[in-house]
Formats: C-alpha cells, sequence, structure tokens
C-alpha cells in the first residue's frame, strides 16, 4: 500500500519535492488559487505554518485553476503574487490538476484514502 511519502511533485520553482522529505511530519496539502474570494487564507495558512512548523507542520500548496479559472497566471506569477501580498513560505508545488484523469497523482491517492481507518483524511475549508 502506497503512503504520502511515496510521492513527489514538481515544485513552484521546477526542482523536484519528494515526499519522502517530509517522514514524520503532519502534512495540510492545500489545493490554492490566487484569484478568489478565499485567497485571503493565504494569511492564515502562512500564520498556521509559521506557529507550528517548529512541531513539525507543514503546509503545502498545490494552486490550481479549475475551479472557476480562479487561478491562471505562470507559475512564476502565482508565486509572487503569494510572497508579496501574503508572505507566504511554506512550499508550494507548481500549478496543477486536483480533478478528473489528469489530476496530480497525490490528489488521486488522497481521495482513494477516504474513509479508510488510520489514513483517513478530510478536505478543510478555512473561512
Amino acid at each position: 500500500m502506497s503512503t504520502i511519502y511515496d510521492f513527489s511533485a514538481e515544485h513552484m520553482d521546477g526542482g523536484l519535492q519528494a515526499f519522502s522529505d517530509y517522514q514524520d511530519k503532519v502534512l495540510l496539502i492545500v489545493n490554492t488559487a490566487s484569484k478568489c474570494g478565499f485567497t485571503p487564507q493565504f494569511e492564515g495558512l502562512e500564520s498556521l505554518y509559521q506557529q507550528y512548523k517548529d512541531q513539525g507542520l507543514v503546509v503545502i500548496g498545490f494552486p490550481c485553476n479549475q475551479f472557476g479559472a480562479q487561478d491562471p497566471g505562470s507559475n512564476d506569477e502565482i508565486g509572487a503574487f503569494c510572497q508579496k501580498n501574503y508572505g507566504v513560505s511554506f512550499p508550494m508545488m507548481a500549478k496543477t490538476e486536483v480533478n478528473g484523469s489528469d489530476a496530480h497523482p497525490i490528489y488521486k491517492w488522497l481521495k482513494e484514502q477516504k474513509g479508510r481507518g488510520a489514513n483517513r483524511w478530510y478536505q478543510m475549508e478555512l473561512y
């Protein structure tokens, strides 16, 4: 059976991020959009990350343009926006799809895990 640590994703800067680097960390994986009504959540996510990163929390953002075309920019544009407006320092992966047949393998795996005992995950909405 796979674990989250078996996956990797392209970092916003183009490098590859092995999730095995996050072994024994608590991961909060969030699909994000820089041009939606909930964009101010970046501030809360950054605050949460800063408060708990030394205790093992890693927030990981996955920009996605699948929901009303609310993240149309390039990776460079998204990264600059997040840093300039919200001081985002948590890891941001390259823009990807989170639904459908072209969804990133991590999102496909997460959806498969829903409701499976110890591997249970929950979608969180931060308002």
